[in-house]
């Protein structure tokens, strides 16, 4: 690269040359082979050049991080003053304005980091709060600029937004080296919110969220219409909902006219907070709720007998690192043998993973094997992924992360 640049510039290894030009953003620190003599400060943009000196982007520079450079453009014309950051903004919001309409957007997710050029930052609207998990020093030190920016960029489109609230509670924060917190961020002159919960309309059926202490940002948006497609078939059935969280699922079974729905997971708050959401939709007469670890009911209910002919598996991630994914499958293998062996001929099995560790290949080949051994059949009905305000880069394999599948069990 010949023309004089304002950044300075790291030299990186050939595979991560064929990395970049293939279109995945990440650098790691064991692929850099010459580093400027005067390194950006945290966060800082650097350019980033091909063993022959070719430029391949501008990228965030995170100094206590294995993936070191987050590039954020490939574009040498592009200048990264507050216009950049907006188009960034502006261009996330109108893909999901587009892919999901005006009804569905009040509550999704507003930005999905990589895919949406925005390295690290990840931002979910729940009707007039936002909410915001930051893992790049590269975000933290521009979200003075950018927070402020996700309202504005929402009203200029006349949408209510009442609040910011930051969920930097999570443990990717220490690999940037940085603090872990949550609280309301302070949009200039305005007040801040009185309370971090408020209620959300999702296929017809209204929840409360807790955005400060509610699991990730609050509430599950990835599987949107995986829910409605378990509505579509729980018209008739007695439905057994395991890992309800605050029983999304189970509220779109009953709302689906599931003849009884019952909801388990293991935390009592969870399941206090699915029983408000019944009654908050009407549906608490064709409903109960079950606080038990889904690994020791399955096979009690197996004893005991049972009359559920829908079961649906929607287990947080077993696996959030490649060294226990070979754990995760055997934990996936057991709950899922367990349903189809609870599962009379003809009964529907709607079963998920939401580990990218978990590829689709592996959890497909566990479940030929839990119904090999079970003596079952699938008869698949539908094969789903995340909502598209999730979007998936197949540049980037890290943004598909979520397996979803409805079958008959025959």
């Amino acid at each position: 690269m010949k023309t004089e640049r304002e950044w300075p510039a790291f030299t990186v290894s050939k595979k991560a040359t064929a990395t970049l030009a293939a279109g995945h953003p990440w650098v790691y620190d064991n692929e850099i082979t010459q580093a400027p003599d005067i390194l950006p400060a945290p966060g800082g943009l650097a350019d980033v050049l091909s063993p022959r000196g070719s430029y391949l982007g501008t990228a965030m520079y995170s100094p206590a991080s294995r993936i070191r450079l987050r590039v954020i453009s490939r574009n040498a014309n592009d200048r990264f003053d507050q216009a950049f950051w907006r188009r960034r903004l502006e261009y996330a919001w109108a893909y999901r304005k587009q892919v999901l309409g005006e009804t569905d957007c009040q509550c999704c997710r507003f930005v999905f980091g990589e895919a949406d050029s925005l390295p690290g930052l990840t931002v979910d609207r729940f009707g007039p709060l936002l909410v915001t998990q930051i893992t790049s020093v590269g975000i933290e030190v521009r979200k003075d600029l950018i927070l402020p920016m996700l309202a504005d960029v929402l009203r200029a489109d006349g949408q209510h937004i009442d609040g910011i609230f930051e969920r930097n509670d999570l443990a990717l924060r220490d690999k940037e080296g940085l603090p872990r917190g949550k609280g309301w961020y302070p949009l200039p002159g305005e007040p801040l919110p009185q309370s971090p919960v408020t209620e959300i309309c999702e296929n017809g059926v209204y929840y409360a969220v807790d955005v400060e202490n509610g699991q990730k940002t609050g509430f599950f948006l990835d599987q949107k219409y995986n829910r409605r497609a378990v509505a579509h078939l729980a018209a008739g059935r007695t439905v057994l909902d395991c890992f309800t969280h605050t029983g999304s699922f189970a509220l779109n079974a009953a709302k689906g006219g599931a003849k009884h729905v019952t909801a388990v997971d293991v935390s009592a708050s969870a399941i206090e907070m699915a029983r408000r959401n019944a009654v908050r939709n009407g549906l608490d007469d064709r409903m109960d709720f079950v606080c038990s670890d889904v690994f020791e009911l399955l096979p009690r209910l197996e004893s005991e007998g049972h009359p559920y002919d829908f079961i649906i598996l929607d287990p947080p991630a077993f696996t959030k690192s490649r060294s226990t994914a070979a754990s995760a499958m055997r934990g996936y293998k057991e709950i899922n043998l367990r349903a189809m062996r609870l599962l009379p001929r003809g009964g529907y099995l709607a079963t998920a993973s939401c580990s990218h560790f978990a590829p689709a290949p592996e959890f497909v080949k566990m479940l030929h094997a839990a119904a090999r051994d079970t003596g079952r059949s699938l008869r698949q009905i539908e094969a789903r992924q995340q909502a598209p305000d999730h979007p998936i880069l197949w540049e980037v394999p890290e943004t598909d992360y979520l397996k979803f599948y409805l079958f008959q069990v025959v």
